[in-house]
């Protein structure tokens, strides 16, 4: 088979990436088998990087894409040896010819049945959390390894292991009744923000945010937050994602990577400034005060400020700390220190980093070296900001974060 043209090519892939999530829940439902669900999909993309650059892309994608994955689950059945006792239940699916509309209303609710399927309490947390980044985020493996810090590989195991025991658990695919979510409801909530933030913060490709998956993480926790009204840490997590998210349009400009400094906070969304501010507040009443919802209110701090030097830092160096006593990890440090770095010096923030031992835990995770390059440069230690730049570059495969700074290493060396 010939390559499609690169522009078609980008748009199948655009819109496979956008709706993978979507197709791969109903076909879960059908199947009951999430491998030959995934499988028979990735058939169906490579039928449509075949076919449509000949015949044009679908008018209505989705619906082709669920229908052509049907037919290749089928025929996938049917080299199987135990073909007679379930071709009844696979010649069913060659009847179902959905209609679009049928499709778009019946989606959103198998992709939280999915959500709550992967996050089952039989899975390790690890593995909930990528599975579901996976069928419904529609991340890549490498993807869902570098939001880890793990090797690619033993990512790809530990998701066959996953996908392996639902089928041989028999795990039911539902939404469990509320006295069954605490056991899930963390896993959930764990899920929906690590897809917030690679939409947010892409971990690699030529864009430094997707829109689909930022999105789609905030339409997913409204529609939980509507089944649990009233659980502060899901308001917390939605006012976080949609403060973060009224910012978005103006983290980048003609390509390019604007830090936070030099945004334009005139053209931040205040529609989602005050809905998340009204959210976290309300989810603070509770006094059930949860890692997200600390999350929200740092945000909400930089919402609220006029500009960047106006900010309270010395509040957010607080919560930061507050933050920490609720979730220890070294990124919560690095973080600190930055806030502390404006609330009172660069060099005490380095003194920090120091006191902290960042540097072995956090050796391979890039924004570590960004963030020492940065101190480092306004500190007026030229020599280690170019190599913490240089390893910041290295470890990058964000395009438009790369080129930043790559801009800030070429000012220091010229």
């Amino acid at each position: 088979m010939t390559s499609p043209p690169i522009h078609t090519k980008q748009a199948i892939e655009r819109i496979v990436r956008e709706d993978w999530g979507r197709i791969l829940a109903v076909l879960v439902k059908q199947l009951r088998d999430f491998q030959l669900a995934e499988d028979s999909l990735q058939d169906t993309v490579e039928a449509a990087l075949q076919h449509w650059p000949e015949r044009g892309i679908p008018k209505v994608p989705i619906a082709w894409l669920l229908q052509t994955a049907r037919r290749k689950a089928i025929d996938r059945i049917r080299r199987l040896k135990n073909l007679e006792r379930k071709q009844p239940e696979y010649a069913l699916l060659m009847e179902q010819e959905e209609t679009a509309d049928m499709i778009d209303e019946a989606i959103p609710d198998e992709r939280l049945r999915m959500i709550f399927t992967c996050c089952h309490p039989a899975l390790d947390e690890k593995s909930r959390v990528a599975l579901t980044l996976r069928t419904l985020g529609g991340l890549t493996t490498d993807e869902i390894a570098a939001s880890f810090l793990d090797k690619e590989k033993a990512m790809a195991q530990r998701l066959v292991r996953a996908k392996r025991k639902i089928k041989d658990a028999g795990i039911a695919y539902e939404i469990p009744e509320p006295e069954f979510w605490d056991d899930r409801l963390s896993s959930v909530l764990s899920v929906l923000y690590l897809i917030f933030n690679e939409g947010y913060s892409a971990s690699t490709g030529e864009n430094l945010i997707r829109f689909d998956l930022c999105e789609e993480a905030i339409r997913l926790t409204r529609a939980i937050s509507g089944l649990l009204p009233d659980e502060p840490e899901i308001m917390g997590l939605l006012a976080l994602m949609l403060l973060h998210h009224s910012r978005s349009q103006t983290r980048f400009e003609n390509g390019e990577f604007i830090p936070l400094e030099k945004q334009n906070r005139n053209a931040w969304s205040q529609e989602l400034i005050t809905e998340g501010t009204t959210l976290v507040k309300q989810a603070l009443t509770t006094k059930l005060v949860g890692p997200y919802q600390i999350q929200a209110a740092i945000s909400a701090v930089h919402s609220e400020a006029k500009s960047h030097t106006e900010t309270d830092w010395q509040q957010i160096v607080l919560l930061y700390e507050e933050l920490f006593r609720l979730q220890s990890s070294p990124i919560i440090r690095l973080n600190q220190a930055m806030a502390i770095s404006d609330a009172n010096s660069v060099s005490q923030a380095l003194q920090w980093i120091t006191m902290h031992k960042l540097s072995d835990t956090l050796q391979t995770y890039q924004p570590y070296h960004a963030t020492m390059a940065d101190l480092h440069n306004r500190n007026g230690n030229r020599d280690a900001a170019i190599t913490a730049y240089k390893r910041a570059i290295e470890l990058s495969e964000n395009q438009p974060e790369k080129a930043f700074l790559k801009s800030r290493l070429n000012k220091l060396l010229h």
